[in-house]
């Protein structure tokens, strides 16, 4: 299966760096509204079967446009939602930010009984997108776009994806409406083809790129 995992669109609390993680989240700004509509021309070379988004509003809305143009249902699913913030929810200082990316990427690191301060631990966010990733697999579609959120499909991809290591998803940030494409299966692995729109080498290497609060949520 060919796995298409797609960054929301902006939103207000990315334009000002907070960790609004939690049901139902802020909506598209207008940035983030154009983002979305530029998606079925950015994705026009895939062959898209089915399209899922989160249960937090800015992934449906940036899943619409493609839906429409590609005459496609949205498969709501909680699994593939942000990793939900806890007692860090709407921060958006520096420690708030590096205490939820150490948690994210030591969970993709092994330590997947880390928990977030007042939230799930690695086993619940990895369980749930794993679910997720299972159920789209399980039907026999050719290509998934799961639109879907920064923390995320980072932790999801370094945690998974056999030629992805926790230092390249650490440093390679993943902008609004990025996309990771990645082909396997659950029963024999992932491997990343691209990110956002880098090819993966087979054993990828991190480069510099700068932490920000609003490559999460």
């Amino acid at each position: 299966m060919r796995l298409l995992l797609i960054r929301h669109g902006q939103t207000p609390s990315n334009v000002l760096y907070l960790l609004d993680t939690a049901v139902p989240g802020a909506a598209l700004t207008e940035l983030g509204e154009r983002q979305a509509a530029a998606l079925p021309e950015a994705l026009a070379g895939e062959d898209i079967d089915a399209l899922y988004a989160s249960t937090l509003i800015r992934t449906q809305l940036t899943a619409a446009p493609l839906a429409g143009a590609r005459g496609l249902d949205v498969l709501v699913r909680d699994g593939i939602r942000e990793v939900a913030a806890g007692d860090l929810e709407m921060r958006g200082d520096a420690e708030a930010a590096d205490l939820y990316m150490t948690t994210v990427f030591a969970w993709a690191g092994g330590e997947t009984e880390r928990r977030m301060p007042g939230g799930e631990n690695g086993v619940e966010a990895l369980g749930r997108f794993d679910a997720v990733v299972a159920e789209a697999a399980a039907s026999g579609v050719g290509t998934v776009a799961m639109v879907s959120h920064g923390a995320a499909i980072r932790m999801w991809a370094a945690a998974r994806a056999d030629n992805v290591d926790v230092a390249f998803a650490a440093e390679h940030r993943l902008d609004n409406t990025g996309v990771v494409v990645l082909e396997g299966s659950p029963g024999d692995g992932w491997k990343a083809v691209s990110w956002a729109g880098a090819v993966v080498a087979a054993d990828a290497e991190s480069g510099p790129a700068g932490e920000r609060l609003d490559s999460v949520g």
